[in-house]
């Protein structure tokens, strides 16, 4: 089918059409391989086409010289964008230009590009000089390699949001003593002329910071970006960062608008942000430094919040490797954290259920354990948990074994563990019988006075086949209703 189109392109028939008709073929598989064989050295066909009378020709002959590749022909599509004097039509050459070894028009390029950022543009034409100053800059970020900014606003007040487990948040609260902090539905906000003194604690799940001076935002694209461009949000960037601009950000929108509506609200949001700032802003969706978190709030306004990609959180390196049942890192820390009362130093410490380590290497944070020893079925994962126990510098000793054929010289202090739970083809029943089971096995594991800490998300299975005769009901922590999650502990009678 291919061929039959590149032939009727060749005999002038429905230039337009077929050469749509081409461009979707190209992204079929073998497409591209199977034009390349047909045409050999007769892509001289579209190369004329370049030069064709209908805008739409020259617009579609590029797109399909980009997808091809063919370095031979990277001079013409240059000439044809220097030349082109429509402007919808420019972008066209550029997208097909990024396919290609560019370097030898990266000055022209740049010129270009700051040529059209210091040109008063018209209304009508504000869409397509956007849109190739977009494309500009990503050819000459990708050619010249992206200039990442440091972080050094460890000392500079800032208005900080920490988010937060919502059922906890006194946690976090009690931990960031005495400074200026109150809760909020998600978390904490915080006063805060150092950092560090915020970084290092485990229980909070991401760290944001506020404008002092703009809370939130119209919802009108205009009017919303405009305050944003007045507001202190350069200065914060650039007190915060070594070097000059431009800072590249992309934008997350959390709102109640379809998917496909809100991809296109962010993308001209971005565009009018960068227009107003001079390109002191760009956005980039893919390679950027800090993001633009907007939240849609009760009054149909966004609140804004920053995160700042270049202050790294250190507080979890050591879990270089997860797998899909893996507890994330701030939450096994407020499991801990939640149970502390009930951890004593030097205890013997089993999780039959480790997956990669995260509960014990955040329990051994919490409070020093003494032997801990972590058990699972999936070899895959005890390796993983191996490799993390490295990186955090704790000893832990792995046993690729279910638990239920676990046997042991001596006694346990404690078990915590993340319980299973029905994922992927694990069913229910699975999960009905591993929960008896467990209870059943866990006793013989356990001194008296022990403690047995579970993250369950099947509570009912917890309190149908625990032993009353051996265990008693010390604690119970709901983390999420909406996800059926609680911290439920017990004591070893």
């Amino acid at each position: 089918m291919i061929r039959e189109t590149f032939d009727k392109i060749k005999e002038q028939e429905n230039i337009r059409e077929n050469l749509i008709q081409l461009k979707a073929e190209l992204k079929e598989e073998q497409g591209k391989t199977a034009l390349l064989y047909y045409i050999g050295t007769e892509y001289n066909v579209l190369l004329e086409l370049l030069k064709h009378d209908d805008p739409k020709v020259r617009k579609n002959t590029a797109l399909i010289l980009g997808e091809l590749g063919i370095k031979e022909t990277l001079e013409w599509i240059y000439k044809a964008y220097e030349k082109e004097e429509q402007m919808f039509v420019k972008s066209s050459y550029l997208a097909a230009i990024k396919n290609f070894d560019y370097t030898t028009y990266l000055e022209a390029l740049e010129e270009r590009y700051h040529n059209l950022n210091n040109t008063a543009v018209s209304e009508d034409s504000r869409k397509h000089i956007e849109e190739e100053m977009r494309l500009l800059s990503q050819l000459i970020r990708k050619a010249k390699g992206a200039e990442k900014h440091i972080f050094t606003g460890y000392r500079v007040p800032s208005s900080v949001v920490l988010l937060t487990n919502r059922n906890y948040i006194g946690v976090t609260l009690e931990q960031l003593k005495p400074m200026k902090a109150k809760e909020f539905n998600a978390g904490v906000m915080v006063e805060c002329n150092d950092l560090n003194r915020i970084l290092p604690i485990r229980t909070y799940s991401e760290l944001l910071f506020m404008l002092t001076d703009i809370k939130s935002i119209d919802k009108d694209i205009a009017l919303g970006a405009k305050a944003l461009a007045k507001s202190s949000l350069l200065k914060f960037l650039g007190e915060r960062h070594k070097g000059d601009g431009p800072f590249y950000f992309r934008i997350e929108l959390k709102s109640k608008m379809e998917l496909d509506k809100r991809s296109n609200y962010t993308k001209k949001f971005a565009a009018e942000l960068e227009r107003l700032t001079k390109r002191q802003l760009i956005n980039s969706t893919s390679d950027y430094e800090w993001e633009l978190r907007l939240i849609e709030n009760k009054e149909g306004r966004f609140n804004v919040l920053i995160k700042l990609s270049a202050l790294k959180d250190e507080r979890f390196l050591y879990r270089r490797n997860v797998i899909a049942a893996s507890i994330h890192p701030s939450m096994a820390a407020l499991v801990a954290a939640l149970a502390k009362d009930y951890l004593k130093e030097d205890a013997q410490v089993l999780d039959p259920f480790c997956g990669v380590g995260t509960m014990l290497i955040e329990r051994n944070k919490a409070v020093k354990a003494g032997t801990m020893y972590g058990l699972d079925i999936f070899g895959e994962a005890i390796e993983k948990a191996k490799e993390n126990t490295a990186a955090s510098g704790d000893t832990i000793y792995y046993i690729n074994r279910n638990f239920f054929d676990f046997k042991h010289e001596y006694l346990f202090d404690e078990i915590i563990t993340n319980m299973p739970r029905a994922l992927g083809q694990r069913e229910d029943s699975e999960i009905r019988r591993l929960y008896r089971e467990f209870f059943l096995k866990a006793g013989e594991h356990m001194k008296r006075d022990g403690v047995i800490i579970l993250y369950s998300h099947v509570k009912d299975y917890v309190y149908k086949f625990y032993d009353r005769t051996i265990l008693k009901l010390v604690d119970e922590f709901e983390i999420s209703k909406k996800e059926g999650a609680y911290v439920i502990i017990f004591k070893v009678l």
